[in-house]
């Protein structure tokens, strides 16, 4: 086994005890972009403003090898993966940063840009992780051990040019995947990875964003980019419901779509920008009419959250704020430069691309105002998206976790 540490701040071993509150399922974050997969976290009572130095760490684990994979947290464990040496390892530790358990699966993505990429998905005592190069794998979320494995090309999926990085989505007794090709979304048995249905009437290969469930007007839908545009099926049999070609043949469309008050949103990089769809559901069938396009959110990998009928996100080297409905900027900031969001208690909590950069913002139509920066050690470019739950702060950049206090301190 491969070996790492967890290594504490020297002032916070010699002047406090570790960070150990009271967990509910409310302080849950069981896989990528959280509970709802919109990037926005259920926390309140957070700091407002950050010290002149950041807020306080709590630990930070060292060793856990190159990679982009964010965390997942439930119950008492934090989970992430890393690609060390030729392998992907998934490690799991305990709520003061100390490791439980580190398995591997499969061989390590070593192309372009090696580094795992998945963020682990937790339901239940299960954990579900697709490598880089494919392989598909249920775990027991509390040992680690196997459950079971398929892999994206049993249904002629076939890897994009930087590997796949969609984390699985766990939607009742489904686990769903996007392997591309003709079956191009695939649901498997949670429970056995028996195939349940795959996609029809929709080819195109993988990208790199992650299938999103959303219900509108009583129906139940997962929206998805690929290669060939934005496609959504009905996740009772796969049925697809819509499909749109825009941002097809992109260079990657790497941000996961997301869907408010009756529209879907997605916005690509590469200066394609965004596109927002207005839905209509006649029964059983569903449309999807553009409403608007813009040049104004060109969103590489970073993501974008929408709260109160705006859409705040990553702009090139910038962060903008849209109207949901028409599409309007209503502002456009530096922040941290380019780089990746997260949503909580009423703030915008961004990491750069560079140089480890982590801010705090307003989160408002008004305009944008930073609440505090601080940087955390690492090299290459940091494509993990920050987590926010249960009082914390979570930023992994490169082969370094870190978890940061910032709940408001009592008076």
């Amino acid at each position: 086994m491969t070996k790492f540490k967890s290594v504490f701040a020297a002032v916070i071993c010699a002047l406090c005890v570790p960070f150990a509150p009271t967990r509910s399922v409310a302080d849950d974050w069981p896989g990528w972009r959280g509970p709802l997969r919109d990037a926005k976290s259920p926390d309140k009572g957070l700091l407002r403003q950050w010290p002149d130095q950041g807020p306080k760490l709590l630990w930070k684990a060292e060793g856990i090898g190159k990679g982009f994979s964010s965390v997942a947290v439930t119950g008492s464990t934090i989970y992430t993966t890393g690609d060390v040496d030729d392998r992907l390892q998934i490690f799991a530790f305990d709520l003061d940063g100390k490791p439980k358990w580190e398995i591997n699966h499969g061989s390590a993505y070593t192309r372009s840009h090696g580094g795992a990429r998945s963020t682990p998905m937790i339901d239940g005592d299960n954990l579900y992780l697709i490598s880089g190069n494919g392989l598909v794998g249920c775990y027991n979320a509390n040992t680690g051990k196997e459950k079971w494995t398929r892999h994206m090309r049993d249904f002629g999926g076939r890897a994009p040019g930087w590997g796949y990085a969609e984390s699985v989505l766990i939607y009742e007794n489904l686990a769903v995947i996007t392997p591309g090709g003709e079956k191009c979304v695939v649901a498997l048995d949670k429970a056995t990875g028996r195939t349940v249905w795959t996609s029809r009437g929709f080819k195109a290969g993988a990208q790199y964003s992650s299938c999103y469930p959303f219900v509108y007007q009583g129906v139940p839908l997962i929206v998805n980019g690929t290669a060939g545009g934005i496609v959504c099926v009905d996740p009772k049999d796969g049925r697809v419901l819509w499909s749109n070609p825009f941002s097809a043949r992109n260079t990657a469309n790497c941000p996961t779509p997301i869907f408010s008050d009756g529209y879907v949103f997605w916005a690509n990089g590469y200066r394609k920008g965004g596109i927002c769809f207005k839905l209509t559901v006649t029964g059983d069938q569903v449309s999807a009419e553009e409403a608007w396009r813009t040049a104004d959110m060109d969103c590489h990998h970073g993501g974008y959250i929408v709260h109160d009928g705006y859409i705040y996100g990553n702009h090139g080297g910038s962060w903008v704020c849209l109207d949901l409905k028409t599409g309007e900027k209503k502002w456009q900031e530096r922040g941290v430069r380019k780089g990746s969001v997260c949503f909580a208690d009423g703030m915008l909590y961004l990491f750069g691309e560079r140089g480890g950069a982590a801010g705090l913002a307003t989160c408002s139509p008004e305009a944008m105002e930073m609440k505090g920066s601080f940087s955390v050690q690492g090299s290459g470019p940091s494509w993990a998206h920050p987590v926010v739950i249960g009082g914390r702060l979570y930023l992994r950049y490169d082969k370094n976790l870190y978890c940061y206090d910032v709940r408001a301190q009592a008076k």
